[in-house]
């Protein structure tokens, strides 16, 4: 689970970051940090649409290339 002092970096600074939920890179989210509680994330696309995500996700900077956590 991401911290809330990693959250809080990511807002504040306004970087855009990738969630990888599964195995597809298609079903990523990347967005930027907006709010969170306990257990969930909100994102807010580039389409300006927010998302709610679990905070038990992998999340990790969009510039950095992504990390295949599952293989």
């Amino acid at each position: 689970m991401i911290s809330d002092e990693q959250l809080n970096k990511y807002r504040v600074s306004g970087e855009k970051i990738r969630v990888i939920r599964d195995a597809l890179e298609s079903n990523d989210v990347i967005g930027i940090v907006i709010a969170w509680d306990d257990s969930q994330v909100m994102i807010r696309r580039p389409n300006r649409r927010v998302v709610k995500l679990d905070r038990n996700y992998s999340f990790q900077p969009n510039t950095e290339p992504r990390r295949n956590i599952f293989g």
